[in-house]
């Protein structure tokens, strides 16, 4: 009797370790293949072999907070589509813009950035708004709302148009001369001005032309229960003020809590 009893206290000596030891989640450890296009700093970049930015550390800190391991895999910005198309990853997250396009052929968790385009230019150059780049030669990376934005300007395949795998390409014509603007997030175009003086190049914002816009990690279609997971866990990193600590590593100003939220609900 004295055995039985030890063992059964044991037992339960056990599961109250584990049950303390444990996250509230479904992750359980399971490892998750993350696809992303690591050419968009400060969201996601290479540092030697190793990714690093504001979506990495936003992913970890969700992931770990859901109970989640994560592989994440440099792919490029169309294979990652391609990726999520035939699940052979989990995730892609690379300030990926929330659209009712994407919606159809992909699912969102709650939106965990916004953002805004907006036009890279030379310091002496007479661009004031998107208006002033209708007879300009705008580079943009191609396939991005940045890419949209110019055509409604411009008119779809517009010849001014040059379209480029990444901003860092297009960024690249415009300082060789080859473009007079890129049109892209704010994020990437003021994080590359303030790293980069020596270009000699500005931000012009045009409100009345670009929409905000708000970035989501996106899953294959159908996806429910890591959405779910993916979910509860932002939104704690949110309330917590792991995101906020995050956001005040890469950018300078503070995030728009409170609009973001009034946008989770929106989603919900």
């Amino acid at each position: 009797m004295k055995r039985i009893l030890l063992l059964a206290m044991t037992f339960v000596f056990i599961f109250v370790l584990a049950a303390c030891g444990s996250k509230d989640s479904g992750g359980d450890g399971k490892t998750l293949k993350v696809a992303t296009d690591a050419a968009y700093a400060p969201f996601e970049y290479t540092e030697g072999d190793k990714i690093v930015g504001f979506d990495i550390d936003v992913i970890n800190a969700v992931a770990e907070e859901a109970g989640y391991e994560l592989n994440i895999v440099n792919t490029g910005w169309d294979p990652l589509f391609l990726e999520l198309d035939n699940k052979t990853s989990d995730v892609g997250i690379s300030a990926i813009s929330i659209t009712d396009d994407r919606k159809v052929d992909y699912d969102f968790t709650l939106p965990y950035f916004l953002s805004i385009n907006k036009i890279l230019v030379p310091e002496d150059s007479d661009i004031q708004s998107a208006d002033d780049l209708l007879d300009k030669v705008v580079a943009v990376q191609g396939g991005t709302t940045g890419h949209e934005a110019v055509e409604k300007l411009l008119g779809e395949k517009h010849k001014n148009i040059k379209s480029f795998e990444n901003n860092n390409l297009a960024i690249m014509e415009l300082e060789s001369g080859g473009a007079e603007a890129v049109v892209a997030d704010n994020g990437v175009i003021e994080w590359y001005v303030k790293n980069n003086p020596d270009k000699k190049l500005k931000v012009v914002g045009d409100k009345n032309t670009f929409d905000p816009e708000y970035y989501g990690m996106m899953f294959p279609k159908g996806t429910k229960d890591l959405k779910v997971d993916f979910d509860k866990a932002l939104e704690k990193i949110i309330e917590n003020g792991t995101y906020e600590e995050i956001y005040s590593k890469w950018f300078v100003d503070k995030p728009d809590l409170e609009t973001l939220k009034a946008q989770q609900e929106s989603e919900k």
